[in-house]
């Protein structure tokens, strides 16, 4: 079996598009899948990051020069 994937950027024609699909010979079957679009606010990362910012375990250099020279670079 073949599988064939289509990106469509316009949203309006997809049921159009599965429709003329399901009428060519030889397909069983269509599936639309819509991308997920994932809100960074909830991952856990962005609440870890902003946890540290609440907590005051952020330090800010002003320039990447003042950043070296904490470092001992």
């Amino acid at each position: 079996m073949a599988i064939i994937v289509l990106d469509v950027q316009d949203e309006s024609l997809v049921s159009k598009i599965k429709k003329a699909c399901m009428l060519l010979k030889g397909v069983v079957s269509v599936k639309v899948q819509h991308p997920k679009t994932t809100d960074i606010t909830q991952t856990a990362g962005y609440k870890e990051a902003m946890d540290d910012v609440r907590n005051g375990r952020v330090t800010e250099y002003t320039s990447l020069k003042d950043f070296y020279k904490e470092m001992g670079l």
